[in-house]
């Protein structure tokens, strides 16, 4: 990294670009995001960096390991920091807003339909497809994030004691994740090449806007960092506080609002990592869920665009329409949707609009890269327990609990096994791990092979 000498600053007294420019491109980006963080950045990527040169790849890619780092859904915080960075906080705002707003609408629509129509053949044969494919794309998420970040044995080793804790021994989620940040940054005590950089060279074409050695005027005070976080919290904070004075302490808009406030400050390593945790607590604990309806939610995420932590929405929908206390189930299934996604997302805002004056004076920092090394790890090993937790509750109608001293873990009865589940996710495997097809389209093939065997079995 250059010396701050050598650096261009970046102005942020006037837009680098126009906002209502910025603005249009962030929801053309916004009906791409298709298929997962990965697919988004690869958007974000193709658009920022190598078409429009608004932003160059180095500093493109510092501002992902920040937000890898951070909590959240860490392709929505790459759109708000780079927002920033184009326009400040306006920027951040329309950036990070824009990213999601049509995957909200989407997914709120679906959850209705799913609520309203669920137990119709048509829609019962539509998940009978949708279910099993997401058990391939779960496995398809374990792979590519082992395959970047598990380049070292002892990282491979804490990915294995993160699926064994979780899957075995129900450790809490917060717990595997804080020990796989102190995994990694002792080990890169030992070894200090664990987090080494890996340089990638500019395309031809012209100079990015905001160049890779360009550093942010807007530094960091003690003054912004009270008003900004101040505000965050007030925000984040409001909503729950008005259910709980309007509804009752003790009603569901209050668990919901405090449970996933909570959800939203440990979901380091995207909506895979924290879906095993999500699912425990909203099935086992508050019952909002049956197992099964878990993996159903996360298959019409799946199809909509925006992150995938975006079916914490479908969650709060049907477990509020469930339990509507003294409110039309409709109206309580749509405040509480409306609720969840406010106390999911405002955080990542507060999040980089708090700590990016910081970030951009400490890019480099060894520290960060190592301990982001370790969660990494322990990510690999979360989504390998969500992949098992999915399996079992989608091929396999029961399951039993099975404890014993530490031991405590969901076991399936062999005598469910379900054939219509296990066909269709060897269908799944098969399109995206053989013929390499996108999340997308295979979704579109299972869910028209289980309509075809819903109907089927339902016709024969």
């Amino acid at each position: 990294m250059s010396g701050s000498d050598d650096r261009q600053p970046v102005a942020h007294s006037h837009d680098v670009i126009p906002l209502r420019e910025a603005a249009k491109a962030w929801f053309l980006i916004s009906l791409q995001t298709f298929g997962g963080p990965a697919g988004q950045i690869a958007v974000m990527q193709r658009t920022l960096v190598d078409e429009r040169r608004w932003i160059g790849q180095q500093r493109f890619l510092f501002a992902l390991s920040y937000c890898t780092l951070l909590p959240g859904p860490e392709a929505q915080q790459l759109a708000t920091y780079i927002g920033w960075l184009l326009n400040g906080v306006k920027g951040a705002l329309v950036a990070g807003i824009l990213f999601v707003l049509p995957g909200v609408v989407a997914l709120l629509a679906l959850s209705a339909i799913y609520v309203g129509y669920g137990d119709t053949t048509f829609v019962e044969s539509v998940f009978l497809g949708l279910a099993p494919a997401v058990i391939a794309i779960v496995l398809q998420a374990v792979i590519r994030v082992g395959g970047k970040g598990l380049g070292h044995p002892g990282l491979v080793g804490l990915a294995v004691a993160a699926f064994v804790a979780l899957t075995f021994f129900a450790v809490p989620f917060p717990v595997v994740v804080l020990a796989g940040a102190v995994g990694g940054w002792l080990l890169g005590r030992a070894v200090p090449t664990l987090a080494r950089p890996r340089p990638a060279a500019e395309d031809d074409g012209p100079p990015p806007l905001v160049s890779d050695d360009a550093l942010h005027t807007e530094r960091p005070s003690g003054r912004r960092a009270g008003l900004i976080l101040g505000v965050g919290l007030t925000l984040w904070a409001a909503p729950v506080v008005l259910a709980a004075v309007l509804a009752g302490r003790t009603s569901i808009f209050v668990d919901q609002g405090v449970f996933f406030s909570g959800a939203a400050v440990v979901t380091f390593g995207g909506a895979y990592a924290v879906l095993a945790y999500v699912a425990q607590q909203a099935v086992e604990t508050y019952g909002w869920l049956a197992p099964g309806e878990m993996v159903r939610g996360l298959a019409l995420a799946e199809t909509t665009p925006g992150p995938l932590i975006m079916v914490v929405q479908f969650v709060a929908f049907v477990g509020a329409y469930r339990d509507p206390g003294s409110l039309d189930p409709w109206a309580a299934a749509v405040l509480a949707a409306l609720l969840t996604t406010w106390v999911t997302f405002v955080p990542c805002f507060l999040f980089i609009l708090l700590g990016a004056p910081y970030v951009e004076r400490l890019r480099g920092n060894r520290s960060l890269a190592t301990a982001l090394s370790g969660i990494t790890a322990a990510v690999v090993g979360v989504i390998g327990s969500l992949a098992v937790f999915f399996a079992v509750h989608t091929l396999f109608d029961e399951t039993r609990r099975l404890t014993s001293g530490p031991l405590d873990l969901d076991v399936p009865v062999l005598d469910s096994l379900q054939a219509s589940a296990v066909v269709i996710t060897a269908l799944g495997c098969l399109l995206i791990f053989r013929l390499r097809w996108s999340v997308l389209r295979t979704l579109g093939v299972c869910t028209l092979a289980g309509v075809a065997w819903g109907l089927a079995t339902t016709l024969l």
